[in-house]
């Protein structure tokens, strides 16, 4: 269990998490305008009416959205409401044209009921999270205050864009039921989760960087050992997992110093600042009663057949947490190579392909993924896109080029060591495949026995001396002679068969 140490003993943290992840889709939630909010897309230029709440417009819901909502609740193992219904949530502020926000309302069945996904916990055991919910809504405009010295502006391009808010469960009738998160570590790896099973589902980009996907993050601290659930302060749109954990250690730190000298916390939003890591107060914590929540008069209720949620199910791909398990049990993959190739969909359909029909292949093209490619992201195209590229760009390694290098391997075609060579020649622009490039520049390795011994043989001749020492007892000089062998063939001959000839001609 994860504690922070106080003046007067032990602290336990606390977490919730309310992630919101921007879904994929053609259109707006309830309007026809273009979803690809993208920053470089000219502001107010993927907007409709209904988007700029023009008087007398009405919103129409997007069954794509609905399904979208209904695919990431089968991945956490959700229960799906056959019946839910959409609000209004008031507040007002430049970047919410209609003055309220579409969303579900808390105290009613959303889109998405209790789930659950798994992460491994600080005690490298496979921990379940518990996931209360998760609604769908529409996303706010962006203000942009740093375009002029004194004005502030509003892009509606985002308005309208649907969210799905995920939101972390606390079972405080059995404060014994340890599936929540309780340290900066498992929230960095329940959003990882999160965002790892968004893309594999087509369900979001999920990019932090982006905008795409953020979260806000409610910490409160108890005494270690204790069941009691205290105060929660919540940390507003954090986008960055080095800033979530950071944020959540100091916020930490901070109530226990309130507690530890006699204080109280106070329910309240934080601001995070950047600069020196530390959490300030915003504004004391709204509650539902303060967004005045009232039903959407013009949206009916969302009622979600049996049907139609089979047709969302026959679509999900393979899952992360299925694929990491196949890797490790059908591959023999380690649990970290298998958690390395499955960070994302596109990785992992790139190792697959690689792999093919031959799982033999398997151990030696993660090797060469994680320790080689991964580092070399320019040369690794995990889309797999196929074009043709201009001879000043960087070669795509393709799973096929990889596939090919590794079977050589094992054929004894090429050694370790020219296999590398012929890696770094294709980052450094070679074309052609690994056949051509390793008899472009005799690579291919010696395995003829006799052309070997002829070699062997002129070694031994013109090193009586080293020859003597050997049979007298320094068996280490067998290395010399391989050595001057590989470097009379030009690293070409094949070691193994080598040291085999060397130690039968020396007796």
């Amino acid at each position: 269990m994860y504690t922070i140490k106080g003046k007067t003993g032990d602290w336990e943290v606390v977490i919730g998490l309310e992630t919101h992840i921007e879904v994929l889709s053609k259109s707006k939630i309830f309007s026809g305008a273009s979803a690809d909010y993208n920053p470089s897309v000219a502001p107010n230029t993927q907007v409709s009416m209904v988007d700029a709440a023009m008087p007398g417009m009405l919103p129409v819901l997007n069954e794509y959205c609905v399904d979208q909502a209904i695919k990431f609740g089968l991945g956490i193992n959700a229960e799906i409401s056959r019946v839910s219904r959409f609000a209004r949530k008031q507040y007002f502020y430049p970047d919410l044209p209609q003055g309220y926000q579409i969303s579900q309302p808390a105290d009613q069945p959303p889109v998405v009921g209790r789930g659950w996904i798994e992460i491994m916990g600080d005690d490298g055991n496979p921990k379940k999270i518990l996931i209360e919910r998760a609604h769908m809504e529409q996303d706010a405009a962006k203000n942009k205050h740093d375009m002029h010295p004194s004005k502030s502006f509003v892009d509606l391009n985002r308005s309208g864009v649907m969210l799905l808010e995920i939101v972390t469960f606390l079972d405080t009738k059995n404060p014994e039921n340890n599936s929540y998160i309780t340290s900066p570590d498992e929230a960095e790896k329940y959003l990882r989760a999160i965002r790892e099973l968004a893309r594999a589902l087509g369900v979001s980009k999920a990019n932090m960087e982006e905008g795409s996907m953020r979260a806000d993050v409610n910490v409160s601290v108890r005494r270690a050992g204790s069941n009691t659930f205290n105060e929660r302060c919540e940390i507003k749109n954090m986008v960055s997992f080095k800033f979530i954990k950071t944020a959540i250690e100091y916020e930490a730190k901070r109530q226990i110093e309130i507690l530890e000298n006699g204080g109280t916390i106070d329910r309240c939003t934080m601001r995070f600042n950047q600069g020196d890591g530390t959490t300030t107060v915003m504004r004391s914590k709204e509650d539902a009663l303060d967004y005045r929540y009232f039903p959407d008069p013009d949206l009916l209720p969302l009622v979600i057949t049996d049907d139609q949620i089979e047709r969302v199910r026959r679509t999900m791909p393979e899952l992360p947490a299925a694929t990491r398990e196949r890797f490790m049990t059908k591959l023999g993959l380690s649990e970290y190579d298998a958690a390395r190739l499955t960070e994302t969909t596109d990785i992992s359909k790139w190792f697959d392909t690689a792999v093919g029909d031959k799982p033999q292949r398997a151990k030696a093209i993660a090797n060469w993924m994680i320790s080689e490619l991964f580092a070399h992201p320019e040369n690794f195209d995990i889309t797999n896109e196929v074009r043709e590229r201009d001879a000043d760009e960087p070669r795509i390694i393709t799973p096929e080029n990889l596939a090919e290098l590794v079977d050589m391997i094992s054929a004894n075609e090429i050694n370790g060591k020219q296999a590398k060579e012929i890696f770094i020649k294709m980052l450094d622009g070679e074309r052609g495949t690994i056949h051509e490039i390793a008899d472009k520049y005799g690579m291919k390795q010696i395995t003829d026995t006799g052309a070997i011994e002829s070699a062997v043989d002129e070694v031994i001749k013109n090193n009586p001396a080293q020859v003597e020492q050997y049979k007298s007892g320094k068996v280490g000089l067998l290395g010399f002679f391989v050595g001057n062998v590989m470097k009379a063939t030009k690293g070409q001959a094949n070691p193994a068969v080598v040291n085999e000839i060397m130690k039968k001609k020396l007796g």
